[in-house]
């Protein structure tokens, strides 16, 4: 018995470079398609959570809500995840002088 003899299993051999996987995406992902990481979606998304899974969603343009995170690792914690702000932007709070007591809470894209 030489150690470099295929066991038989009944299967034919694999050939030594495996196809990608069909659920592989060959092109950037558009809007509301599956990715694992944002390099996965075309230019101007990101790939974020919604619900259990992750998609292709658009980047957040000038004053659009946006969400800050106080504790590191809180994007971790939601279902539905945001983009972050378009190049350029920030996500900042809203300053309304006005405005009900938690509008300090939030916050938008902006220059």
């Amino acid at each position: 018995h030489g150690a470099a003899e295929p066991e038989e299993t009944g299967t034919e051999a694999l050939p030594r470079r495996t196809p990608a996987p069909a659920w592989l995406p060959t092109a950037k992902g558009e809007e509301g398609d599956f990715c694992l990481r944002s390099s996965d979606c075309a230019a101007g998304l990101c790939c974020a959570r919604h619900f259990w899974s992750k998609i292709c969603k658009p980047v957040l343009r000038e004053g659009q809500v946006c969400t800050r995170h106080r504790r590191k690792g809180a994007h971790g914690l939601e279902i539905f995840q945001r983009c972050p702000c378009a190049e350029g932007l920030a996500c900042r709070g809203q300053r309304e002088q006005h405005g009900p007591a938690d509008a300090s809470r939030l916050h938008t894209c902006q220059r």
